[in-house]
């Protein structure tokens, strides 16, 4: 199994559970953006605790590697995360138990059905809102990759973009100089 055919597995998964979720991180930025390397991917779900034993089924054999279902309990009242992992490739998938903020609970609420590859589709954040949460993750840890996923987007969904919503969560959240960074990095990679 491929890592493109691991990540479609998941979302099948998670479609055929009904379990709410949205992709974001770097697989949600490429989505909306410029393509890259990764070995993983971030899912946000929204998990109830009827939902998780088959969440587990789905992963069960040799091939996955898949925390017991008491780890995902603990992590569902912390609001945590857990992963499962396709052993042959070594890809990840995060699971990110939606977190109960006002700008998390606002993220969820507007995610959007997307072209994952050639006929399947997913959900995904919204670019804006995968823009905010790499803010986030640059003023956590200063990782350029992060600013340059978000030059990525800004350059290639510029009219797409809702500016006044970005500069709204920017600002209730603390980010504006990360904001001012970002549209800096996708100025220079425009030159």
């Amino acid at each position: 199994m491929t890592q493109q055919e691991f990540f479609e597995h998941v979302i099948d998964v998670l479609g055929a559970t009904g379990i709410p979720y949205m992709i974001t991180g770097s697989v949600a930025a490429m989505i909306y953006g410029e393509p890259r390397l990764t070995n993983d991917m971030d899912v946000v779900v929204q998990l109830v605790p009827n939902c998780v034993q088959p969440l587990l089924d789905a992963f069960d054999g040799d091939q996955y590697y898949a925390p017991p279902s008491e780890v995902i309990f603990e992590e569902m009242t912390r609001h945590g995360q857990f992963n499962i992992i396709h052993v042959g490739s070594g890809s990840k998938v995060d699971f990110i138990l939606r977190k109960d903020t006002a700008f998390a609970r606002e993220e969820f609420s507007r995610r959007q059905t997307v072209q994952f590859t050639p006929g399947i589709e997913s959900v995904s954040a919204t670019p804006e809102d995968v823009v905010i949460s790499k803010l986030m993750f640059y003023q956590l840890g200063g990782s350029r990759k992060h600013l340059e996923d978000i030059a990525g987007i800004l350059r290639l969904t510029p009219d797409a973009l809702d500016r006044s919503y970005l500069e709204h969560w920017a600002s209730s959240l603390g980010l504006t100089k990360e904001w001012t960074a970002a549209n800096a990095e996708a100025l220079k990679q425009n030159d």
